[in-house]
């Protein structure tokens, strides 16, 4: 009798150990297919911030050339302002999740924005270039932020 009662409980401590063994694993791999998820997001919401940023970047620069080129009544930059309007805009969605998806980020992203907004009103292309230059390193420093 002692015998069946000790296979019975080495068979129910085996099963038990078995479930608690598949119930650990399955944690750990909803965990590790979280993290994924939330590298993916991240990923894919700095890559959207750095797309409208180099919109903007670009549309500034053009602004900014028709300003210092033909002055602010003149076609060519009534219809580079109204662009970059719409680029500026751009940049506020992707902007805002990053900060929330990755705060560590949120440094550097505003670095970004800022430098980028910066191209604005400068007074000779030299100034200009240097903008430019600036606004495009930042968003290399946020790519290497985002890298680590």
């Amino acid at each position: 009798m002692w015998q069946s009662i000790v296979a019975i409980v080495g068979t129910l401590a085996g099963a038990i150990t078995t479930g608690l063994v598949q119930q650990r694993g399955a944690r750990a791999a909803r965990e590790a297919d979280r993290a994924d998820a939330a590298r993916a997001q991240r990923a894919q919401a700095v890559t959207a911030l750095l797309a409208a940023l180099a919109d903007h970047r670009l549309a500034m620069v053009l602004r900014e050339e028709a300003r210092l080129d033909q002055g602010t009544g003149s076609p060519a930059y009534t219809a580079a302002r109204d662009r970059s309007h719409r680029t500026r805009s751009a940049v506020t969605a992707p902007h805002t999740n990053l900060a929330i998806l990755a705060p560590d980020l949120a440094p550097a992203a505003q670095t970004a924005v800022n430098a980028t907004y910066a191209i604005r009103g400068a007074r000779d292309a030299d100034v200009l270039e240097t903008r430019r230059a600036a606004a495009a390193q930042a968003t290399d420093d946020l790519i290497t932020a985002a890298q680590s």
